[in-house]
């Protein structure tokens, strides 16, 4: 439920001289809103009515080729590339270089995840794996202060819950399990069978596609829902209750991703939010960043 502005009139405003979505930025008008809906996961249950300040919001999810581009110019280095020592509450087998692979079903493979050593953002699904050639593909395997760290650098942030599900929102709740549809075909990109050992793949695409490869939404923003989870800077809350506890070891991911299926998660929503560790990465997280605007 919005109140205020409403997301059909909020502002769009894309740089100049911006060739690509990419490298563009959407303007998001402020408003009010109130978190979650009531009919659909516990953990999406309202709260009150929250405030937004206007911001510009990055079009696409950050790319293989702009993170690439960070560690090129600061020698930064993942935690997935760096391992987890000294973190009493990650397991011993997790604290070697690595990250979290959701296994795809295959000749004598049983689908689910798994901490795989050699995981990260250049090598996505493990030691063999590569990112050449998908520049332009989410970049994954990404910590939240992998996520916050570039974020910096750019000289932005990562946008709150409030302000990602206020961009994202539509002016619908969406409650229930029906996958996003425009023209008659999938809007975003999600599991499309029975999960997880069957996907037909009628969006195009069995994992990540490249940015923007499904319309804009009305704001001129790509891939709001599906494709990959996006990294928020709120802390995890088990639901919008001013008085819920916060997690200090996660924060909350928002819009769903390629595994989000009709019989499992479909959380291909704006209000969908999901807990996620602070340091441990997967193939099917990523983030974009945010300007504010001073008032």
């Amino acid at each position: 439920m919005r109140v205020g502005l409403s997301i059909a009139t909020l502002g769009m405003a894309l740089l100049a001289g911006c060739s690509s979505p990419q490298e563009r930025e959407v303007l998001i008008k402020g408003g009010t809103l109130t978190l979650g809906n009531d009919q659909s996961y516990p953990e999406e249950r309202r709260g009150p009515p929250v405030a937004v300040a206007s911001f510009y919001m990055d079009a696409t999810e950050v790319t293989n080729r702009q993170f690439a581009e960070f560690v090129t110019a600061t020698g930064y280095k993942t935690i997935a590339e760096r391992g987890f020592r000294g973190d009493d509450h990650v397991p011993v087998a997790q604290q070697m270089p690595g990250s979290a692979v959701f296994v795809m079903p295959g000749p004598g493979q049983s689908p689910g995840w798994t901490f795989m050593a050699g995981a990260n953002w250049r090598q996505p699904e493990g030691p063999g794996s590569s990112i050449k050639g998908r520049d332009d593909e989410p970049v994954v395997q990404i910590a939240y202060a992998d996520a916050l760290a570039y974020a910096r650098w750019k000289g932005r942030d990562l946008p709150t819950e409030a302000e990602w599900e206020w961009a994202a929102g539509r002016g619908t709740e969406m409650p229930g399990r029906a996958r996003p549809i425009h023209d008659g075909k999938p809007s975003s990109n999600n599991w499309d069978g029975q999960f997880p050992t069957h996907n037909v793949a009628a969006d195009g695409f069995m994992m990540r596609a490249p940015v923007a490869s499904f319309p804009a939404d009305p704001n001129g923003l790509y891939d709001m829902t599906g494709n990959v989870w996006e990294w928020t800077k709120s802390a995890w809350t088990p639901n919008h209750s001013p008085a819920a506890p916060t997690d200090g070891a996660a924060h909350t991911v928002k819009g769903g991703s390629f595994l989000c299926a009709v019989n499992f998660c479909a959380r291909y929503r704006p209000q969908s939010r999901q807990r996620m560790e602070d340091d441990l990465g997967t193939n099917h997280i990523g983030f974009r960043t945010i300007r504010r605007i001073a008032s």
